[in-house]
């Protein structure tokens, strides 16, 4: 058996003769036994005789199955069913829309109370309910899942306090580190805007001149760039956050989930063969797994920081292009995610599901990193333009906890009493309100430390320094210490797409390797012939 074999998505069960546990799937939910026949009607809920009929003006002579007719604006049925169909799609993610989803939960399994007063964090064995989408960056909604590229871990998590999302990526640093520069990232790795397919050139433009993603693209071009599974594939926080106690006391930390499942990966070669004969490889996969009971499962980590140390430490820590070595900053254990139920539809519970950084419970708080607080404003507008400004009422987003937030009033798909007649402005009289904690509070910061950036207002814009190539360097270093494979796969994948690139491109991309190793360099260049 080869090892393309080895990695064909599991089955329901060997009695299934189906192309893929999905149709597998739908082929049980048509045997339901009558007493569960629904009764077809519209959606304003009245009876209809058929689904596939059209009310049509004809001769008495014309028999009812000839198309000599007439179509009629009176046929509701009709009416709706087209004018529906023209308003399925809602706006397409303009990253991240190709994406696997499940649910499950999360589970503490050491006490890190001393750290942080989030109550879903404190008491080993507390369980929390979780909604998870892992997403390819790039690709449009309907590629080839097995393609080369980053993935994003967007996960929700439903808690007492409110929920707690978790944006994180499959690789522990980013390409930028500047804020201004994301969309121009991420418009480099989609589609020339000119013939709208993929651009080579353009994509090795950007980076030949910013350079302080060169870690970013040599861990997306090394052989971890491609997972095997979802189930495979650790997630890491990037940005700097803050855990925070009782005491009002902050420790700066690093959020990771490391996959119990052994981190497992492709080859480019069969990466390719997948995408041709399965583009939802990684779907078929994670969906089959959790519908015959393997259940895939997480272990949480954390790094911590505490202040001092921070102001000490020889890289900036909200510099999301940097990794924490684990030298300095051991994993301490925190919590398991485990992946236990499918969506029972895939648009209702994973298109529809909104994420982002700025969703935090108390006891988790941001920090100054200039891409966490953009990301903080990003996302839930995204939310906003592509589900609407009510788009938390949605059962997807709904937290578990009550929601009491009467100045936000109205917007297009209201569903609930929108707060019926309480007042919708601050201060008032007329009902009493109750508040809860120093979140949001007058002179309050969440866990403080906030001096670092007081100052003037003025411009922000990061410079590449030879520092920024030493954690590449240790990462070209750690690949020849780990298989003899690994450093040739990475110079070989990175000439694979660099050399469909144009000739001064791929040489401005030597001069940025160079920087790292003139080994590697060296053999970049050998590679592409030059």
């Amino acid at each position: 058996m080869t090892a393309l074999q080895n990695l064909q998505p599991p089955r329901i069960s060997t009695a299934d003769s189906c192309s893929s546990p999905i149709t597998c799937l739908l082929s049980r939910c048509g045997n339901m036994s009558d007493k569960k026949t629904p009764t077809y009607t519209l959606a304003e809920g009245c009876p209809i005789a058929s689904s596939s009929t059209a009310q049509t003006f004809r001769s008495k002579n014309t028999p009812a199955s000839s198309a000599k007719s007439l179509v009629l604006l009176q046929d509701t049925q009709l009416i709706e069913t087209l004018a529906h169909f023209s308003r399925e799609r809602i706006p397409e993610r303009v990253v991240h829309a190709l994406a696997v989803g499940a649910w499950g939960e999360f589970e503490v399994t050491k006490d890190i109370s001393s750290l942080t007063n989030a109550k879903f964090l404190n008491g080993v064995g507390k369980k929390s309910k979780v909604l998870l989408r892992v997403s390819a960056v790039a690709p449009q909604a309907g590629g080839a899942e097995t393609q080369r590229d980053v993935r994003g871990w967007a996960m929700k998590i439903f808690t007492e306090e409110g929920n707690q999302d978790f944006v994180f990526n499959s690789i522990p640093v980013f390409f930028i580190r500047d804020p201004i520069k994301f969309p121009s990232v991420n418009r480099s790795h989609k589609k020339n805007p000119a013939t709208n397919a993929s651009d080579n050139t353009m994509f090795w433009d950007y980076h030949n001149n910013n350079q302080e993603g060169t870690h970013a693209i040599m861990i997306l071009f090394s052989n971890r760039g491609i997972p095997a599974s979802i189930r495979t594939l650790n997630s890491y926080s990037g940005h700097t956050y803050k855990l925070v106690n009782d005491d009002g006391n902050f420790t700066y930390v690093k959020f990771h989930f490391k996959t119990n499942q052994g981190v497992k990966n492709l080859r480019q070669a069969d990466a390719d063969k997948l995408a041709g004969e399965n583009p939802d490889y990684h779907t078929d996969d994670l969906f089959g797994s959790i519908e015959k009971g393997d259940f895939p499962s997480w272990t949480l980590y954390i790094q911590t920081m505490k202040p001092d140390e921070a102001e000490k430490y020889r890289w900036d820590i909200f510099d999301m292009t940097k990794v924490w070595p684990h030298k300095d900053f051991p994993l301490q254990e925190v919590g398991k995610l485990t992946l236990n139920r499918n969506a029972q539809n895939y648009f209702a519970e994973i298109e529809q599901a909104a994420f982002s950084p700025s969703t935090m419970v108390p006891g988790i708080a941001p920090t100054a990193d200039p891409m966490l607080q953009a990301r903080m404003f990003a996302y839930p507008d995204a939310a906003r333009y592509r589900l609407g400004v009510n788009y938390q009422q949605l059962p997807c987003n709904s937290p578990v906890s009550p929601v009491y937030s009467p100045y936000q009033r109205d917007g297009a798909s209201r569903h609930d009493t929108n707060y019926g007649r309480d007042p919708n402005y601050v201060n008032a009289s007329l009902k009493t309100v109750n508040f809860k904690g120093d979140r949001g509070a007058n002179g309050v910061s969440d866990g403080g430390h906030e001096e670092w950036v007081a100052g003037k207002v003025q411009g922000y814009a990061t410079e590449v320094k030879d520092d920024d190539f030493e954690q590449p360097r240790m990462f070209w270093e750690m690949l020849g210490r780990t298989e003899p494979d690994e450093q040739r796969d990475l110079v070989s994948n990175i000439c694979t797409h660099l050399g469909k690139a144009i000739p001064r491109v791929q040489k401005e991309a030597i001069q940025t390797f160079k920087k790292v190793d003139a080994g590697f360099a060296d053999q970049v260049q050998k590679g592409l012939k030059l």
